[in-house]
């Protein structure tokens, strides 16, 4: 059966949830003792131990000096918060508009230093012309029923973003599957910008474009999720509902493991460049 996407943050909840358990029994209080000393209802505990309901970081803080290690309230506050990020629905993060998705995450790419991002839908956005951009988040905003569509600010916004590609002290490994080259969004005018601009872009010395063939034979890996890793510290993916952002070094590594198979698999230079002029050929 295919995993839910919030399956490593449910996990990440269950931590927490486990170490509030372990302080409460350490302590040698019962469900009743530690939610009297709270000032809550025993029914809350059993929520909290149980990942039913997330505890907010006044309740951690409650709970550790209920159990007299309040010391160690803080770091849990922080892995609880981490938790509940890791998981984040696209109709809570699209509430204020496209455009403002857009714009939150600048600070955050000034902050990275090297970028590997692989996608099996989509020219990676740090890629994208404003005619694609715009056709593609327009059409995410009208899908996902935003009250006002700003589809076309949000593209303007996300190529300007693009500009981080040109400063100094930055890498960029990119890799796509051929058959993104073929979903046209917007127009034949705008999929023929786009497709011009990979193949510039692709020549940047700190830009490393890769595209695996739709005849590459035995594969080692097979077209998966969208997903981006950040330095070597955070891996965001990118599902249909949500976005799961990952912290838990061994569940980075698995995803540095898949990228780096798909970039054997990928061409580069020249060939990549045939790719592109045979998929801008099919425009005509």
């Amino acid at each position: 059966m295919p995993t839910s996407p919030s399956t490593s943050a449910q996990a990440a909840r269950e931590v927490v949830a486990l170490r509030l358990r372990d302080l409460r029994k350490n302590a040698g209080l019962t469900v009743v003792d530690l939610a009297g000393r709270c000032g809550w209802h025993h029914s809350k505990t059993s929520r909290i131990e149980n990942s039913v309901t997330a505890p907010s970081a006044n309740d951690i803080r409650a709970w550790a000096t209920a159990c007299g290690v309040a010391e160690l309230a803080q770091d849990l506050i922080t892995q609880s918060l981490n938790a509940e990020s890791m998981y984040s629905e696209w109709r809570h993060q699209v509430r204020r508009g496209m455009k403002q998705l857009q714009d939150s995450v600048v600070q955050f790419f000034h902050d990275t230093r090297l970028f590997r991002i692989y996608s099996s839908t989509m020219v990676p956005g740090l890629l994208q012309t404003e005619g694609y951009a715009a056709a593609l988040l327009s059409n995410i905003a009208d899908f996902r029923g935003i009250p006002f569509n700003d589809g076309a600010d949000a593209a303007t916004a996300r190529v300007e973003r693009s500009r981080i590609l040109h400063e100094p002290g930055r890498r960029f490994v990119m890799l796509m599957e051929e058959a993104v080259l073929y979903y046209q969004l917007g127009n034949a005018d705008a999929m023929a910008a786009q497709i011009g601009h990979l193949l510039t872009a692709g020549a940047l010395p700190q830009v490393s474009l890769g595209i695996i063939p739709m005849a590459t034979r035995e594969r080692s890996q097979w077209p998966v999720e969208t997903f981006h890793v950040y330095d070597d510290k955070l891996v965001s993916i990118e599902f249909l509902s949500a976005e799961v952002n990952i912290t838990q070094p061994s569940e980075i590594v698995l995803y540095l493991k898949a990228f780096e198979q798909l970039r054997g698999m990928a061409v580069y230079g020249a060939a990549a460049r045939a790719l592109l002029t045979k998929a801008l050929s099919a425009l005509d």
